[in-house]
């Protein structure tokens, strides 16, 4: 499996059409269990909302897919929201659209147009990141190179550091920048600093 795009982590967005308040989340999702658990959380911080429209991906090449128009005319709310997703390219991400109907009907039309333009605006709106597998590398040194190590990790993701007998910098570096990473870390080092992989996984990258 290849990067992928997805949003980080959950926003929200809100707006009036026709008097009819639609708020927009967006929420990234890693497997069904999650992205049902969000919706619940929904419903329960909505308990009077007139509708809760929603469509996710959540898996990583696209073949985990759900839409719920959730009372609306079939097709005008949970397959909108979904072409959003699609068109912007994103996995593990689920949209949905929380409506306080306001009065005025929309028609199909209509209905199709406001999910559409509220989950885009609510995609737009979310902070998008590439997700890619990286590996979790441990770079341990002595006490005459801490600062040496402190330098040599800026600008780069440092997701723990360990200080006890000897100093430890936990970096996340793609999978596909491994061995330029290691061999920058011997280059600088010369050799006195203690190199070890602790796993691999998907995480955004900067």
């Amino acid at each position: 499996m290849a990067e992928y795009l997805s949003v980080s982590d959950e926003s929200s967005v809100e707006r009036v059409i026709e008097k009819s308040r639609f708020i927009t989340y967006c929420k990234h999702v890693e497997n069904e269990e999650e992205a049902k658990a969000f919706l619940g959380i929904l419903h329960s911080e909505h308990p009077l909302a007139t509708h809760i429209c929603y469509a996710y991906i959540c898996d990583k090449v696209g073949n985990f897919v759900r839409f719920s128009d959730d009372g609306e005319p079939q097709g005008t709310a949970g397959m909108p929201i979904l072409g959003v997703i699609k068109a912007k390219k994103l996995f593990e991400t689920l949209v949905a659209v929380v409506r306080y109907f306001g009065g005025i009907k929309l028609g199909a039309g209509g209905l199709t147009r406001a999910y559409a333009s509220c989950a885009a605006e609510g995609v737009n709106g979310a902070e998008v990141v590439l997700f890619d597998i990286c590996t979790e590398i441990a770079v341990g040194v002595a006490y005459p190179d801490v600062k040496t190590l402190t330098r040599f990790a800026e600008g780069k993701t440092v997701t723990g550091r360990e200080y006890a007998e000897k100093t430890v910098f936990c970096f996340r570096v793609r999978e596909s920048e491994e061995e330029a990473f290691i061999a920058a870390v011997q280059n600088e080092f010369r050799g006195r600093a203690k190199i070890e992989k602790r796993g691999k996984g998907y995480y955004p990258c900067e």
